[in-house]
């Protein structure tokens, strides 16, 4: 017998099972029966593609047996069973990224981290919500030697040699004493209905049958006595839900199948369920979950979508079945057109596979133009939970980028409510034909704030305003809209008159001295000091030069997903001559003073800009001297 400690992260799934505060338990036999099906669905695949398991055979079933005078609950399957290694690395260890997820949002509160529980699935762990003890006897399909796992979720458990006929695993829980419920045939049966109706695979338990006495002819007398039978039935459809007809499911049906595959208590937002037949037949089923997976946003997702090739289950750990952008849909896919020995290389390159998904995209996208037109209430509330994951798109999908740009929802700066573009486009210019957009990493109120929207403000000009991090990557390679040309606030060119272009020489002329000073004071921190009639209300702001070849230079190492370290190039330092405190600086002779206000002025225009500044002393300290020389 082995002893072995649980890795850290397995002892804080354990740990929160055991002193669990989550009111909805019944979730245990789901994730214990769904694990039984995936080893039915594994051992499927293999004995239909692997030469070395072509003798293995395969009677797919799962038993429950609930025996209430020892007071355990067992579930055992005829699927892969595991071997050593397989215990330690499915029992003894943590490797999926949505489990690591789902330990960072962990707050150390018992009652909102049991809550958690119900937004994630987290496995064989479920189980030890309602058992002090728990044994697992299991053999690996085309192995000899059967192994038991025993632990009571103190932090450890043990591996020893065992018996078992036949391969698959059995999950025996010792049930604790509050949870006979768990024992009771009819209790088992209604969650088995509501959570594993439509897994592929029967399910099978002992029920008491009634008979009636058989009387006499006359039905005076006892013949035979009642009795009751025990009989081995079973207790859910096993039909792959997504092989029926629309028609034929019901509303229900398809949530409790979502919270099978889910593995969620929560309801799903939306669903769409598609046959496609002619010269590639292929089922989908696709879920919109109603709260955000919790690795939604790590690089290590786990994707959600099923593959299976006629019923047979291939993968679910395939990331390329549908993009990226895409990445929190629920599902399976289920085709005829593809081999069953496919392989990840395979899928990447395969026709069949590229005009599934690529049907199967604008079947989403178009159910989410209809949902954000007829329901925008929910709606909303998909966008709340996926709007930055499904932006991503407009960077990488050239092909839907028009449809998916038709699904954003954009702040704006003459408005407090957000508006899709279609919307927006109708009160755009009709000769200009220019969308014009602000990006940042600030926050929506400073954005709108923003010196370089004061001579769209002057003009009644609206502009989408983008606040978000990612957009300060996805948009600049988006650059139309049907007719319309997206073109950012910086770069947006207004008519000028030849007497205003002689005015703004004149300025320019006045203001010479200042610039210069301001030059010599700020160095290589600044490209140049201009004046500008670009500024209304603020005395400064910045810009690049985007025909500078360092600013080219730069934004082709970003696009080649190098020159993280690169350094940005310097601005353009504008200065508004209108402005009383730019004014008054080009009066003054106090070159101390105009040296102080030329970097405390900098460091202003780069905080709207969303910069962090480097010397966060020198600014204060300038500051400072500034306020002394005022009081």
């Amino acid at each position: 017998m082995a002893k072995h400690q649980f890795q850290t992260e397995a002892n804080q799934i354990l740990h929160l099972m055991i002193h669990s505060l989550y009111s909805n338990k019944e979730i245990f036999i789901r994730e214990l029966v769904s694990n039984g099906s995936d080893a039915l669905d594994k051992l499927n695949m293999l004995v239909l593609t692997d030469e070395k398991y072509k003798d293995v055979t395969f009677s797919p079933r799962i038993d429950i047996v609930a025996d209430k005078e020892a007071k355990t609950l067992t579930i055992k399957d005829s699927g892969i069973g595991m071997n050593e290694e397989d215990l330690m690395n499915n029992l003894g260890t943590i490797a999926k990224s949505g489990t690591k997820a789902f330990l960072e949002n962990l707050s150390g509160d018992q009652k909102e981290d049991s809550n958690l529980i119900g937004q994630f699935g987290v496995g064989f762990y479920a189980c030890f919500m309602v058992a002090d003890k728990v044994v697992v006897t299991t053999k690996k399909a085309g192995e000899d030697k059967a192994l038991v796992w025993t632990s009571t979720g103190d932090g450890s458990f043990e591996i020893e040699d065992g018996e078992r006929e036949g391969h698959g695993t059995t999950i025996e829980m010792h049930l604790k004493a509050d949870e006979d419920e768990f024992l009771d045939v009819h209790r088992i049966d209604t969650i088995i209905k509501k959570y594993s109706n439509h897994i592929p695979f029967p399910i099978f338990m002992d029920k008491e049958n009634f008979v009636a006495a058989v009387m006499d002819d006359e039905g005076k007398e006892e013949v035979e006595p009642s009795r009751t039978d025990i009989v081995n039935e079973q207790i859910n459809k096993a039909n792959a839900l997504w092989t029926m007809a629309k028609k034929e499911v019901t509303d229900d049906e398809y949530k409790d199948f979502y919270s099978s595959i889910a593995h969620s208590s929560e309801e799903p937002l939306a669903w769409m369920h598609n046959k496609a037949e002619g010269a590639v037949e292929y089922t989908t089923l696709f879920y919109i979950p109603s709260k955000a997976p919790m690795d939604m946003m790590r690089m290590d997702y786990q994707t959600g979508i099923k593959l299976y090739i006629n019923r047979v289950f291939i993968t679910d750990d395939e990331k390329e079945l549908m993009p990226v952008y895409l990445r929190f849909l629920r599902g399976v896919i289920d085709s005829k057109d593809l081999p069953l020995n496919v392989s990840r290389e395979i899928l990447q390159s395969n026709a069949v596979m590229a005009k599934i998904q690529k049907s199967s995209v604008k079947k989403v996208l178009s159910e989410l133009a209809k949902m954000a037109k007829k329901d925008s209430e929910k709606y909303a509330t998909f966008y709340a939970e996926f709007g930055n994951v499904l932006k991503e798109g407009l960077y990488n999908d050239f092909d839907n980028r028009e449809k998916i740009l038709e699904l954003m929802k954009f702040h704006t700066l003459n408005s407090d409510e957000t508006v899709m573009i279609e919307d927006f486009a109708k009160n755009v210019d009709t000769e200009k034909k220019e969308i014009y957009y602000i990006t940042g990493k600030n926050t929506l109120a400073m954005l709108k704030s923003s010196p370089a929207l004061e001579r769209f403000k002057a003009k009644g000009i609206d502009v989408l305003v983008l606040n978000e991090e990612v957009d300060t990557i996805i948009f600049p390679m988006v650059t139309d809209y049907k007719e319309f040309k997206l073109v950012n606030v910086s770069d947006a060119k207004f008519e000028e008159s030849e007497e205003e272009k002689k005015a703004e020489e004149e300025v320019a002329k006045t203001y010479e001295g200042l610039s210069k000073t301001f030059k010599e004071a700020l160095g290589e921190a600044v490209k140049s000091v201009e004046t500008t009639s670009e500024l209304t209300d603020s005395p400064v702001a910045i810009k690049i030069d985007k025909e500078d070849p360092s600013y080219q230079m730069a934004q082709m190492m970003k696009q080649m997903g190098q020159g993280g370290d690169m350094p940005e190039p310097a601005p353009i330092f504008m200065i508004n001559p209108k402005h009383e405190l730019i004014q008054k600086l080009n009066d003054s002779s106090d070159v101390n003073l105009v040296t102080d206000a030329a970097h405390v002025l900098l460091d202003q225009a780069k905080l709207f800009d969303g910069q962090e500044l480097k010397d966060t002393a020198d600014f204060i300290a300038r500051l400072n001297r500034i306020i002394t020389k005022a009081v």
